[in-house]
């Protein structure tokens, strides 16, 4: 190969990203940075580190789950209890472009490492602060998972079978919108104030907040209409036929998304159906009298069936597939979203920029096992790294 010949360069790269948090969604937004390129050095106390890491592992080992949203990344474990940690970690702020932290309101600032003292050191930083309902308000120092999130958002109420309760999901909307996605948005956006301005920010994410903001088709029936369908009636939920899922012979669903009338008038007709044509988004008995006919057509055959049926008929109908099923689907494959790293399957990039790789370079760190190689680049000497270490204010760990 021509030595001249480089890896094309990722966007972020040569940008510095402090990542504090833990579990899915700050990891998540500093996965998106990771994968486009930025330097995130994750930061752990040197205790437990992050527990993300033994979730759901065998004895011993490292969670699949871990691996998946930390690959990319490097690993420093500190005490910023300690002063002697906490001096350390300051270190390497003065030449970071990003701090990610997902603390309760407060903490960084009793650590001595919030917002005013980050700043004052490196007045570029970003620094993004991720929390279940924001900095400020009467429940900002509540604690919450996704469920609660959605339940204050007025989500979760719309979501379910008419007559039923508020359905779960295993996709955590409110922590992926919320506490990824919308985070990585304003970092990225306050990068490019930074660049641009030399000026740096305090970002405040909420997931409850972003869980709201997204809850836009409900919000357009409340202004629309003054009231909101109840669970399972609305367009989305199951209150017309041409938008729902309808069971298989053998278990399965079939999901049907037949809104526009050409889609809706394409499956009548690959049906036989065609006295159904004029019913596709009818309410009431109506509508459910042609629900319940599809229900009775779709109930006859296997799922493998109505996929050859539909297979090459343009009118949104598709399968509910498994996820195993999903990560060797054709589309996916063709896409090259499934990616073998760190033993294990992962999802690739969700987004692809033409010219720029979207390969893993590397996966996820033990706790602690770049903690020298960053105090080194931050400015420390020998000496005053083995005194951390010594101090146990820094931890030391080997490659997993």
């Amino acid at each position: 190969m021509n030595a001249d010949v480089r890896r094309p360069a990722r966007p972020l790269e040569g940008v510095r990203v402090l990542d504090l948090s833990r579990l899915l969604p700050g990891p998540v937004c500093t996965l998106y940075l990771a994968d486009l390129g930025a330097d995130v050095a994750k930061v752990e106390d040197t205790g437990a580190g992050d527990y993300a890491r033994t979730l759901g592992a065998r004895a011993g080992g490292t969670s699949a789950f871990y691996r998946a949203v930390n690959r990319g990344k490097r690993s420093i474990a500190v005490d910023l209890k300690d002063a002697r940690g906490r001096e350390g970690f300051l270190a390497l702020a003065r030449r970071a472009d990003v701090v990610v932290e997902s603390f309760r309101p407060g903490v960084v600032d009793a650590l001595g490492i919030g917002y005013a003292v980050l700043a004052a050191a490196n007045p570029r930083v970003v620094f993004t602060s991720i929390s279940g309902y924001g900095q400020q308000g009467p429940r900002a120092h509540a604690a919450g998972h996704d469920i609660n999130y959605l339940g204050y958002a007025g989500v979760l109420d719309q979501t379910g079978s008419a007559g039923g309760p508020p359905a779960l999901c295993n996709l955590q909307i409110a922590d992926l919108l919320g506490g990824a996605a919308s985070a990585a948005i304003a970092t990225l956006a306050a990068l490019v104030r930074a660049g641009r301005t030399g000026a740096g920010s305090r970002i405040d994410v909420a997931m409850a907040d972003a869980a709201l903001a997204h809850n836009i088709f409900a919000l357009h029936a409340l202004e629309q209409w003054g009231a909101v369908r109840p669970r399972g009636e609305d367009l989305l939920t199951g209150g017309v036929p041409a938008y729902g899922v309808y069971g298989t012979s053998d278990g399965r669903w079939v999901a049907v998304g037949a809104l526009e009338d050409k889609f809706w008038r394409r499956l009548c007709t690959t049906l036989g159906r065609e006295d159904l044509a004029a019913s596709g988004l009818s309410t009431g008995d109506e509508g459910r009298r042609v629900r319940r006919e599809l229900e009775a057509i779709f109930a006859t055959r296997r799922l493998a069936h109505w996929q050859r049926v539909f297979a090459d008929v343009d009118c949104c109908v598709t399968p509910v597939l498994t996820l195993d099923e999903a990560l060797v689907d054709a589309q996916f494959a063709a896409r090259g979203m499934v990616v073998e790293a760190d033993g294990i399957r992962q999802y690739a990039p969700p987004f692809r920029i033409e010219g720029v790789p979207c390969d893993v370079r590397h996966g996820a760190p033990a706790q602690g096992e770049h903690s020298v190689e960053l105090l080194r680049e931050a400015g420390l000497d020998a000496a005053a790294i083995e005194g951390l270490v010594a101090a146990g204010a820094v931890r030391v760990a080997a490659p997993a």
